[in-house]
């Protein structure tokens, strides 16, 4: 009886903070996207959503709604590494997006449970997936070959961006996971330290890259984007989710696998893509976006496919009393994760 109520509560958890990952990354491309139309300044844009993330936990925490971890430099320099991978993916994320549509950034996104699942074998010494799991990361590959043949908008610089992306973002969703599971720091500690650390690096980038002069000589002229309408909107909607999605990212990676976390946010490209094509013109032919749905549905088939091969295994009432001290810290199977998804 005891075991029921806390396998169906830890299941209702991590059906939460899933789907709450999924509707914050459904919606954050499009409006990235947004955001670095109307305000073509990735390195501040990114640096406005850390400093956003930064000072809202910090609130939260003074006014004691939630509860972090303090901030100590012998654990920043532990998560320093972590932060820099982080950084890296959303760097190359940003600037993927000023110079692709959103449907090119999806069809990278979406490779990356292929290479994700060989990382976690490799490094993490996960279980090797089954035939039909890896013939479902096929077809997500597939999908994606098609849709780069007959991308009519492929330019060099969007595309050498991309492939910056899949490397940066693979090693983050790898390594951000070790991170998450070997440092002892709650939800809220992980997005604090994530963003406060990207935050002090922002700078390096952003005069490395020479944005700083693109910004300057736009408030000399006074024609700073940020205080124009559409882009005003547009950099608070991106610094508002990108927020939430900080704290369902982490918590979700706590909770599930790292190929089922990525998974996870390709299948809810479907939203994604529906948004994009109703909303304005900047988005793939329509070959491009039947091959962009079948990377997606070899997404769907892969979570089909773990819940066939790894059943949710009962937990006992004496394996949960042990378990419940390390909850924070301990990933679930994947088995249960396509169970719920």
């Amino acid at each position: 009886m005891s075991s029921s109520r806390f396998d169906s509560s830890k299941q209702l958890t991590t059906s939460s903070l899933v789907i709450g990952y999924a509707l914050c990354s459904s919606l954050l491309a499009v409006i990235n996207k947004l955001a670095i139309t109307y305000f073509n300044y990735p390195g501040l844009l990114t640096a406005l959503q850390y400093l956003t993330c930064t000072v809202a936990v910090w609130l939260l925490g003074k006014s004691g709604l939630i509860n972090h971890d303090p901030f100590t430099w012998d654990t920043a320099k532990k998560f320093l590494p972590a932060a820099i991978v982080f950084y890296l993916a959303i760097f190359t994320n940003t600037n993927l997006l000023r110079h692709a549509n959103v449907d090119t950034f999806i069809v990278f996104r979406s490779l990356t449970p292929l290479l994700v699942a060989i990382a976690d074998t490799v490094f993490r010494s996960q279980p090797l997936p089954s035939r039909l799991t890896f013939l479902s990361l096929f077809v997500i590959l597939a999908g994606a070959v098609g849709y780069v043949a007959t991308d009519s908008s492929f330019t060099l610089t969007a595309y050498s961006w991309a492939l910056a992306y899949l490397v940066t973002i693979t090693t983050e969703m790898v390594y951000i996971k070790h991170m998450v599971s070997s440092i002892k720091l709650n939800i809220w500690g992980l997005v604090l330290y994530n963003n406060l650390l990207s935050l002090m690096i922002a700078p390096i980038f952003w005069f490395l890259t020479g944005e700083y002069t693109e910004v300057f000589a736009a408030l000399g002229e006074n024609r700073g984007n940020l205080f124009e309408p559409y882009a005003f909107s547009a950099v608070a909607a991106s610094c508002v989710f990108g927020f939430l999605i900080s704290y369902f990212g982490f918590a979700a990676r706590n909770a599930i696998s790292a190929t089922a976390f990525t998974v996870t946010g390709v299948v809810n490209k479907f939203l994604t893509v529906v948004i994009n094509v109703l909303i304005w013109d900047k988005h793939a032919t329509p070959v491009g976006l039947v091959c962009l749905l079948f990377t997606i549905c070899g997404g769907v088939g892969y979570q089909q496919s773990v819940k066939l091969d790894k059943p949710i295994e009962k937990v006992s009432e004496k394996d949960s009393e042990k378990g419940e001290e390390d909850e924070e810290l301990t990933p679930l199977n994947t088995g249960k994760v396509a169970s719920i998804v």
